[in-house]
């Protein structure tokens, strides 16, 4: 998704970005982004983890049977 953008378009979203947020407000939302960002990737850990051990426990259950 981000491969197609390039070099110039992520410098006319920064300028963007700067230009309708200011300079003091973009560390604030750039901290926030990726606070979101990883707890989003734990969430997304965390429900997988729990899906394979639901899985390993169905595996189990049917191989002793």
């Amino acid at each position: 998704m981000l491969s197609n953008i390039g070099i110039p378009g992520l410098i006319l979203i920064l300028v963007l970005a700067l230009i309708i947020f200011g300079p003091k407000k973009l560390p604030e939302i750039g901290r926030a982004f990726g606070e979101t960002l990883r707890e989003f990737k734990k969430s997304t850990r965390d429900l997988t983890s729990d899906v394979m051990e639901d899985l390993e426990q169905d595996i189990k259950k049917k191989t002793v049977k």
